[in-house]
């Protein structure tokens, strides 16, 4: 009786005399005359103010709700949270705000913030404490208000981007108290720069908005640009001039930001398109084999990646997220036994290179085919592990964690295949029967196996390929067909057999690309780059370093 006493009361001053919020300071209700003190919020029985969203309409539930987050009770995050989801109801007939649970058949209600269940309810008579998009748009504010001073700091940066996004001028007095607490200095910049955005949404002095203007525009970013363009259309005439300086400043820098990112873009492709081609480059520099399956290589490469993943997280679950660090030799030693087992089985019989791109072409029809039959048509999900997901900014430049490894591993992966040719008894054999076959074998080099090992390896790579691939694109039987021309233009390019012609062709080529994509569009720009790469060895039909031997000179 007396906790009904109590929220009529405070229906009473809600509905009447309406509610002063300020920040996180409740200043009292009035009612004919007669001021109520914050002694309300402050009382120890958070439940009557609970009580109080489940009565009146949505103006009373707004004012309900600010006088909860007023209370600053270690609860109200948990009672909004309950709230938005719809999961608070009260009794037709008047009662306590209950939260439901169990199932839409059999229901359960209990205390909100006890979880103390609920006696003699019936189900029938209770309905919804229900919730408009303006009292959505209020709970999302206070969220932002009580978590912007949690010992959180992840909590108070989304509470302070929050407020950024938002804008709402009410929030001011609150945003100055946790800016002046703040130590963080990310945090503190984004506090900063959200009390600008609010200041110019207020009756603030001209200094005041001009000092704001310039804190908004130190940002640089497309944020700022939207905000300062925004501004400039009920700005004071005496704001105008500097207001359409900064623009122009942003504007400059983000043109210059857009051009840096376009060729991080194409490094990026570039480093994909090296790892799709380096191999390839080996196998047709020391054979002269057109390897037409050398995009199955890189696919069967993807689905080995995807049967270590599935194994390690089903048996070594522990191990799931350095799946890729198994998947690398694994994948490397299947696809190079595959590439050896073509060879010593087709590649050896045959001698012309138009034989050999017939016969690649027939093995690479094969080989999608058995993928279809083994894991279905359908693509394969290959899971980023932790420290490969998520995006990172460096200056104006948004950098994804993948496509920063994939770069760092295809460079470890050039580096390593260098040292291999100019630092081994084999690397020397294979430039050996590059450079002139015949001398090689007369000084007993075995040429065969030579090629033999050298389509392995680089089928191996092709595979390594995979692994980086899988993280990137989708797994599928049509996986390598989306980079066998492409590396073969990488190949011509910088020249047959040649890894740092390989390594310039690929980074070049990628690199133009992401020029060409935003002008011409993806397919034109892949015509173009094609084009131009048929005159360019029009006069340099060795690529751009060329290998020097007798055979080759021949």
């Amino acid at each position: 009786m007396y906790r009904a006493i109590k929220i009529f009361l405070i229906t009473v001053c809600l509905t009447f005399s309406g509610l002063t919020f300020s920040g996180l300071t409740f200043s009292g209700l009035t009612f004919s005359g007669v001021i109520i003190s914050s002694e309300v919020q402050a009382q120890d029985d958070i439940h009557v103010l609970i009580d109080a969203l489940g009565v009146g309409d949505f103006p009373e539930r707004e004012a309900a709700i600010k006088a909860l987050v007023a209370s600053k009770d270690q609860h109200v995050s948990q009672i909004l949270q309950q709230l938005s989801d719809g999961l608070l109801y009260v009794n037709s007939d008047g009662g306590p705000v209950l939260l439901q649970g169990g199932t839409d058949d059999e229901p359960t209600y209990s205390d909100p913030i006890t979880g103390e269940a609920a006696a003699d309810v019936d189900p029938d008579l209770m309905t919804k404490v229900k919730i408009n998009n303006a009292l959505r748009g209020v709970i999302g504010a206070a969220t932002s208000q009580l978590t912007l001073m949690s010992p959180d700091r992840s909590a108070r940066l989304a509470a302070a981007q929050g407020l950024l996004k938002d804008a709402d001028p009410a929030n001011l007095d609150l945003l100055n108290s946790a800016l002046a607490a703040e130590k963080d200095a990310e945090i503190k910049n984004t506090m900063e720069a959200a009390r600008a955005v609010l200041l110019l949404k207020t009756d603030a002095s001209v200094e005041d908005k001009k000092a704001a203007i310039d804190t908004i525009a130190a940002r640089g970013n497309r944020d700022a640009l939207t905000i300062l363009t925004t501004t400039l259309e009920t700005a004071p005439d005496d704001l105008k001039p500097a207001i359409q300086a900064d623009i122009s400043s942003i504007n400059r820098s983000l043109a210059l930001w857009d051009i840096v990112q376009n060729i991080w873009y194409g490094l990026s492709l570039g480093s994909v398109l090296l790892l799709a081609a380096i191999g390839l480059a080996i196998t047709f520099g020391v054979m002269g084999v057109i390897n037409m399956a050398h995009g199955e290589m890189v696919m069967i490469g993807a689905y080995t990646t995807y049967v270590v993943q599935e194994y390690i997280t089903s048996a070594f679950p522990e191990l799931a997220d350095y799946s890729l660090a198994f998947a690398v030799p694994a994948a490397f030693v299947f696809t190079g036994f595959v590439g050896l087992v073509i060879e010593r089985a087709v590649i050896r019989y045959l001698g012309r290179p138009l034989e050999t791109l017939l016969a690649t072409w027939g093995v690479s029809l094969i080989l999608q085919q058995a993928v279809r039959s083994i894991f279905g048509p359908t693509n394969r999900e290959v899971r980023n592990p932790t420290w490969m997901s998520g995006v990172f900014d460096l200056g104006g430049l948004s950098i994804t964690w993948n496509r920063l490894w994939i770069i760092v591993f295809s460079m470890v992966v050039f580096v390593a295949l260098l040292l291999l040719l100019k630092r081994s008894a084999f690397g020397l054999q294979m430039r050996a029967v590059t450079q002139n076959r015949r001398m090689a074998s007369s000084m007993g080099i075995r040429t065969g196996w030579v090629d033999a090992f050298t389509f392995a390896l680089g089928s191996g790579i092709a595979g390594i390929a995979g692994v980086a691939l899988s993280q990137i694109d989708n797994v599928s039987p049509n996986l390598g067909q989306s980079y066998i021309i492409d590396s073969f233009m990488v190949v011509v390019f910088g020249g047959v057999g040649n890894l740092w012609g390989t390594l310039v062709g690929a980074l070049s080529l990628g690199v133009v690309n992401k020029f060409l994509e935003p002008f011409a569009g993806a397919v034109l720009g892949k015509i173009l780059v094609l084009v131009l790469i048929i005159l360019f060895i029009q006069k340099r039909p060795r690529g751009l370093f060329a290998l020097k031997g007798r055979a080759v000179e021949a």
